[in-house]
């Protein structure tokens, strides 16, 4: 078994963030063919926005470290560091109001 570091890797991909004219950073933590789960670690510098999108299926969103804005349609829902929510299945984006790690878990159909 693979332990990963969350933590060192949230360390590594929020400085990538701030290198990178995206203000974004990311990596697949956990996938394989055939799974019916995948993990990405999503490093996001402050004011960087993950443009409007749809989930791909069932999907949870935990803040390790951060402040960001889950916003879909009128309804926004603010995540702190130590928060999860399920992402809704409506388009939706992501706002960092401070640099912020998430953890994107999302189930394959």
């Amino acid at each position: 078994m693979e332990v990963l570091r969350v933590e060192e890797l949230a360390a590594v991909h929020l400085e990538l963030a701030g290198e990178n004219d995206s203000g974004r950073s990311a990596t697949t933590l956990y996938s394989r063919p055939g799974a019916r789960l995948r993990q990405t670690l999503i490093a996001l510098d402050a004011g960087q926005t993950l443009g409007e999108h749809q989930s791909p299926g069932d999907a949870s969103l935990m803040c390790p470290q951060g402040d960001v804005l889950l916003r879909t349609g009128d309804t926004e829902v603010e995540l702190r560091a130590g928060d999860l929510v399920a992402v809704p299945p409506q388009r939706h984006d992501v706002h960092a109001r401070a640099a912020s790690v998430l953890l994107l878990s999302v189930a394959l159909h």
